[in-house]
C-alpha cells in the first residue's frame, strides 16, 4: 500500500518536481545545462555492448568507487560503464577523474515516467548501488525488468534502521531487489538482514581501497612556495559552523605559532563567500583560491573553494582535522589524509564512517576533540611536537594501508552478479 501511496504522489507530483528542480537550478544545485537528465532524458547516446550502472549518490560515494570501475574495466574489455550521481560537484569531479569507457549522468528524479525514460535509453545489464541510496520507483522497476543488482560497500545507520523498521513491508520488498547486499561493517550488515535484504555480506570500507586523491604538480609546486616555511593546519570538508571553529582555532593559537597559516576547504565550494565573509567580520585576512588567490605572508586563513583540489592540501598540511565531525553531520573520509601522511583529527561526530574511526582509535592512530578549544589544544600541541605528529601519522597510514585489498574481496563476493550480468569476455 505504501509503494501504491508513494508511487501516486510522485505520479501526481510532476509540476511539483518540476519547481523544486527549477528553485534548485536557482540556488546553484543544478546544472542548467544537463538539466534535461533530471527527467530521464540522456544527453549521451548508449554505446554498444554491455554495460553495468554505478549509481552513487554524492562526492564520497562516487570517490570510493574508482578503483572499484578501473578494476571492473580492466577485467572486461568490452564493457561500459555508466555512472549517476545526484549533485552539482560529484558530476564536476567525475569529469575530471572517470577512465575511458565510463560516462556520467545525473540520476533521474524518482518518478515513474522518468525512471522508465532513463532505464529504456540505457538498458543496463547490470545494476550496482553504492550505500544506502533507497529510491523506491528505480528499485522496484530495476526489479522488473530483473536487472542483476547488488548493493555495494552498504550502509545503515541506528537512526536509518529505527526508521525503516517501522516500515517493515515497504523496505523489505525493496532491499530484495538486490541479490547481493556487502555491507561496511557486521553491524549494519545485521540491520541490513533484519530489515529483510538478502545474502548479506561484511567485506569491509571500500573507501580503504581508493587510490590517494590526486594533486597537479605545478599547482602543488606553486603553493609549496607560497605557503613556505609557514606552519600550517586543514579543516577540511568544513560544514557551517565549523569554519567559525577553525578561526577561533587561529586566532587562539596564532601569537604561540608565528606565521600560522590556516587552511579551509569547504565541503560545497559555492560557500566560499560565505566563509570569507565570516572570517572577514572575524578581522582575519584571508585569501581566496577561486579568485586566483594565493597566500601571501600577510594572509592568515586561505579558503580553498575549488573542486577537486583537496589532495593538494593533504600534502601541504602536515596536521587535519576532518569536517563534519564538530557538527552532526557524520563526518568525512579519514583515509583520505591518513594515506597522505597527515596527522588526523576528528570530532565526535563520525556515524558516517565509525569502523574506520574504531580502527584508528584502537591504534592510537587519531585524536578526538569534543569542540573548538579541544581542536585547538590538540592542533597546537602537533604542530609543536614533530615525534608526536610524525608517529600519528604513520599509525593512521598503517591503519589504511592493511586495508587497502577491500577492493579485492568486493570483487570476489560480486562474481556470480557479475557473472548473471556482465559475463567475462572469452
Amino acid at each position: 500500500m505504501l509503494q501504491t501511496i508513494y508511487r501516486g504522489l510522485t505520479e501526481i507530483g510532476g509540476p511539483a518536481i518540476r519547481l523544486y528542480l527549477a528553485r534548485r537550478r536557482a540556488a546553484g544545485k543544478e546544472d542548467p545545462a544537463r538539466a534535461p537528465e533530471r527527467l530521464g532524458r540522456a544527453s549521451a547516446d548508449r554505446p554498444p555492448g554491455r554495460l553495468a550502472w554505478f549509481h552513487a549518490a554524492s562526492v564520497g560515494e562516487s570517490l570510493s568507487v574508482l578503483i572499484l570501475i578501473n578494476r571492473l574495466l580492466e577485467r572486461y574489455p568490452d564493457l561500459t560503464v555508466l555512472v549517476t550521481t545526484g549533485t552539482v560537484t560529484s558530476a564536476e569531479l567525475m569529469a575530471r577523474r572517470l577512465p575511458a569507457r565510463a560516462i556520467h549522468q545525473y540520476v533521474p528524479v524518482d518518478r515513474m515516467p522518468y525512471v522508465r525514460r532513463f532505464l529504456d535509453h540505457w538498458r543496463p545489464d547490470l545494476a550496482l548501488w553504492i550505500e544506502s541510496e533507497i529510491w523506491p520507483n528505480l528499485l522496484c522497476e530495476i526489479g522488473r525488468r530483473r536487472i542483476p543488482a547488488a548493493l555495494v560497500n552498504a550502509r545503515m545507520s541506528a537512526g536509518s534502521f529505527r526508521n525503516w523498521s517501522r516500515v517493515p513491508g515497504f523496505i523489505r520488498p525493496l532491499l530484495r531487489t538486490f541479490g547481493l547486499c556487502l555491507a561496511q561493517t557486521e553491524t549494519e550488515a545485521d540491520r541490513l538482514r533484519r530489515l529483510g535484504a538478502r545474502d548479506v555480506r561484511c567485506v569491509g570500507n571500500l573507501k580503504f581501497s581508493a587510490e590517494p586523491l590526486p594533486a597537479d604538480p605545478a599547482a602543488l609546486a606553486g603553493l609549496r612556495d607560497a605557503f613556505g616555511d609557514r606552519p600550517s593546519w586543514l579543516m577540511a570538508s568544513s560544514h557551517p559552523g565549523e569554519e567559525a571553529m577553525a578561526a577561533d582555532v587561529h586566532a587562539a593559537l596564532r601569537d604561540r605559532l608565528p606565521g600560522l597559516l590556516t587552511v579551509i576547504v569547504p565541503r560545497h565550494p559555492q560557500r566560499g563567500g560565505e566563509v570569507s565573509r565570516l572570517l572577514e567580520e572575524r578581522g582575519l585576512a584571508r585569501a581566496l583560491r577561486s579568485a586566483g588567490d594565493l597566500p601571501s605572508p600577510g594572509h592568515e586563513v586561505y579558503v580553498a573553494d575549488t573542486v577537486g583540489e583537496l589532495g593538494l592540501f593533504f600534502r601541504l598540511a602536515p596536521v587535519v582535522c576532518v569536517g563534519g565531525s564538530l557538527v552532526p553531520i557524520g563526518g568525512h573520509n579519514p583515509v583520505e589524509p591518513a594515506q597522505l601522511g597527515c596527522a588526523v583529527i576528528h570530532g565526535p561526530h563520525m556515524t558516517n564512517f565509525s569502523e574506520v574511526a574504531a580502527q584508528l582509535r584502537a591504534d592510537d592512530a587519531a585524536v578526538t576533540v569534543q569542540d573548538a578549544d579541544g581542536l585547538a589544544r590538540e592542533v597546537g600541541r602537533l604542530l609543536t611536537d614533530d615525534a608526536e605528529r610524525s608517529r600519528l601519522a604513520t599509525a593512521a597510514a598503517a591503519v589504511a594501508d592493511r586495508n587497502r585489498r577491500v577492493v579485492d574481496a568486493v570483487l570476489d563476493a560480486l562474481v556470480p552478479t557479475l557473472a548473471a550480468g556482465v559475463a567475462p569476455c572469452p
